[in-house]
């Protein structure tokens, strides 16, 4: 009989964030935040929520636009994706949190952000949580007729 003498060990990291600690990084932009839902969502045409649109600042890059639709749906190019996410205003420097509706979609993101080597962390809450809070402010990109 063979006996192993591995220890797992728990990660110090915590690999998501509060709404509570999205609320507060709103006043110091400790957070870069990635809205990795559809754009539709994002501007607030389209409200799965009590309320549409996006966290304030948060920068929208769909999670689709990763894949290579003419390749399986696999992972686009790295160097590629980070340059395009590098235009759109996100920093290797800063910490980074990504959400969607639901965590789905934004668990590719996180995924995404890891394989990039980013400080990302995933939203659990995402806009379920934020879209149906009368608390948390939101901006709208689109006009309400």
């Amino acid at each position: 009989k063979h006996t192993s003498q591995f220890q797992a060990r728990v990660q110090a990291e915590p690999y998501t964030v509060t709404k509570e600690q999205i609320i507060a990084s709103l006043k110091n932009n400790r957070l870069t935040l990635w809205d990795a839902r559809s754009s539709d969502e994002y501007s607030g045409k389209k409200a799965i929520s009590a309320r549409g649109g996006h966290i304030p600042n948060a920068i929208h890059y769909e999670w689709t636009q990763a894949l290579d639709k003419a390749n399986g749906l696999r992972i686009r190019n790295l160097n590629v994706l980070q340059q395009e996410l590098l235009a759109l205003g996100f920093s290797q420097q800063q910490e980074i949190a990504t959400y969607c509706q639901s965590h789905h979609r934004s668990g590719f993101t996180y995924f995404l952000g890891k394989l990039l080597s980013w400080n990302v962390k995933g939203y659990a809450g995402s806009w379920s949580e934020w879209g149906n809070s009368l608390d948390t402010p939101i901006s709208i990109n689109h006009p309400i007729l």
